[in-house]
């Protein structure tokens, strides 16, 4: 049969079941129940002809059908299986016609009033929402019903005009602000609401209110903790409800990441101190723990934490890649805390140990890095060169780690050589550019290093690091300090309380005059990181201003953690200062 001749075969077929169809159910009352055995030989063959016309690629007809079965049977699949066809065939009006139905005939249904929100938004008609909304939520069970107002933020996220999308929850959850089994997640749902809305105040009264109305329900905290970067003030909300016994470590542990992120080591390695006393049999803060103290150079304290992590045993639901990876991970620490003990020995046979296939790459570095260090520079190249590469990334980071020799044996020019060299292959990476601009820094090169800062700038406008390397630069120098200004502070607004920003910051003051202002900053910076070249700026600071007593105990402290520190060796030097 030729395609023509079956497609009127077809038509005429679906014409006769549509009369069939009449037929059979023209004596049904609205609302009648429909009998168990609702699939008689007319429905059948209706369906048939829809999934067929589907099958033979004409939507829209198969759509027509399925609504006309949906409608006379009042079957909710059906009508499912409607929206589902206008979907596939991306006709949204279709759909939502069939979603519209589906609810007419079932006001009470939760999926019914589920999809037809979904289609609303997909369709960007928030307006339209509301009633569907509200109907899905009366719907829901009691039981289910505070997952669903948590989901809705979530939901409501895509939306273009986010204020309107925030006034719609505040006006759908009200309600549900009355009653104690949704009234803290109903006010933290509003609260993420407006702060997607760029409204944070507003969301911070909200997840205030929330933590007073229940104080054991974390609901308020986790939103303060969102809040914390765009309001300090936040914070205290979260340390109201970890002053509380018995919290959950999984609040703190959160909190831990957002300390992390702000670079506030000292603050998480204090919370984490705390899982590990109340939770010791976690290891994944133990791990944390480790790489955080070892990051502030409290070595021996590190190495505990570390082998504490490997002694505990696989739990039944961790998986064992995962777990593999985290413990090579802890392996690669307790060998950089052999290296920051000074003993390269114990470093290398902590990396030789190590047999992770994923990790060999980083593991090779570290033990070819060990080799410069002794003085085997080019066998530590050529163990690098050497390496199997999966992909560009790995060659890549083979390129990256041979220059971090490079760097740490002071071959700046073999570096740039390398950088720009692969600058030129790859022209817009622009982690190459600013590594190589660092190198020109290094090599006196000052207006090439400041092109490609600018050209980084230019390619990614939020790359902070791009704008602090050439403030701190223009400042080191004392050049251009009210540009270098502008650009560390643009940096400090891309990554707030970043304390090596906050520390190019108060230099700068510092290159300016304002001894007061650069103390200020550089003391805040050295209170979230100890790091030797902080302490050597604020040192140099707390010299001028003739607090020589305690400038001479801060750069101690900073040598303790880093007797090879460049920039605090230099100021020593510079101010004839032994200590």
């Amino acid at each position: 049969m030729s395609r023509s001749l079956f497609s009127r075969a077809r038509r005429t077929l679906l014409m006769g079941v549509s009369l069939a169809c009449a037929g059979a159910h023209a004596a049904a009352p609205l609302g009648a129940p429909v009998a168990n055995s609702g699939l008689d030989a007319p429905l059948f063959y209706q369906l048939m002809i829809g999934e067929m016309e589907l099958r033979s690629g004409q939507p829209g007809t198969a759509y027509e059908v399925m609504l006309d079965a949906a409608r006379r049977t009042r079957d909710e699949a059906l009508f499912r299986r409607a929206v589902d066809i206008a979907l596939g065939a991306r006709a949204g009006d279709q759909a939502l016609a069939a979603a519209r139905a589906w609810r007419q005939v079932a006001p009470n249904s939760v999926e019914a009033s589920r999809y037809q929100v979904q289609i609303l938004l997909a369709l960007n008609r928030l307006a339209d929402a509301h009633d569907p909304l509200r109907d899905w939520l009366a719907a829901t069970p009691a039981a289910q019903r505070p997952a669903l107002i948590n989901s809705l933020p979530g939901l409501l996220a895509r939306m273009p005009d986010r204020s309107a999308a925030a006034d719609l929850l505040e006006r759908l959850l009200t309600p549900y602000r009355s009653d104690p089994a949704t009234r803290g997640v109903a006010g933290v749902a509003q609260g993420r609401a407006w702060l997607a809305a760029g409204q944070a105040p507003r969301a911070l009264t909200l997840a205030r209110a929330a933590q007073a109305e229940q104080p054991q329900d974390p609901s308020g905290a986790l939103l303060a903790l969102d809040l914390m970067g765009n309001l300090p003030e936040a914070e205290r909300v979260v340390l109201e409800h970890l002053a509380l016994p018995q919290t959950e470590p999984a609040l703190r542990l959160a909190y831990v990441r957002q300390l992390t992120q702000a670079q506030r080591y000292p603050d998480a390695v204090a919370q984490l101190a705390i899982v590990t006393r109340s939770h010791p049999q976690l290891a994944p803060p133990w791990l944390s723990l480790g790489a955080l103290q070892l990051e502030l150079r409290q070595t021996r304290e590190a190495e505990q934490a570390l082998r504490q992590f490997l002694a505990l045993p696989a739990q039944p639901d961790d998986e064992p890649e995962a777990r593999t990876r985290l413990r090579t991970q802890a392996q690669l620490l307790l060998a950089q805390a052999a290296e920051q003990r000074g003993d390269d020995k114990a470093a290398e046979a902590l990396l030789a140990a190590i047999d992770s296939p994923q990790q060999a790459l980083e593991v090779q570095a570290r033990r070819a890095s060990l080799m410069a260090r002794n003085g085997k520079l080019n066998e530590a190249r050529e163990l690098l060169r050497k390496l199997p590469e999966r992909g560009p990334e790995d060659a890549r980071a083979k390129l990256l780690a041979e220059v971090q020799l490079l760097r740490e044996a002071k071959r700046w020019s073999d570096a740039g050589t390398l950088l720009v060299q692969a600058l030129q292959r790859s022209p817009d990476d622009t982690e190459l550019a600013y590594e190589t601009a660092m190198v020109m820094e290094k090599l006196e090169r000052f207006d090439e290093m400041e092109r490609l800062l600018r050209h980084v700038i230019a390619q990614k406008a939020d790359h902070a690091h791009a704008h602090n390397a050439l403030g701190y630069s223009l400042a080191d120098r004392r050049v251009r300090l009210p540009e270098a200004r502008a650009l560390i502070e643009r940096a400090l607004q891309l990554m707030p309380g970043d304390p090596f920003i906050t520390d190019s910051l108060g230099w700068v003051a510092f290159r300016m005059g304002q001894l007061d202002e650069a103390q200020r900053l550089l003391r805040q910076a050295w209170g979230q990181r100890p790091d030797a070249e902080i302490g050597a700026h604020l040192g140099e600071v707390l010299w001028a201003l003739g607090l020589r007593d305690e400038a001479r105990r801060i750069w101690q402290q900073a040598r303790e953690r880093d007797t090879r520190n460049e920039v605090l060796r230099e100021t020593l030097a510079r101010l004839r200062v032994g200590l």
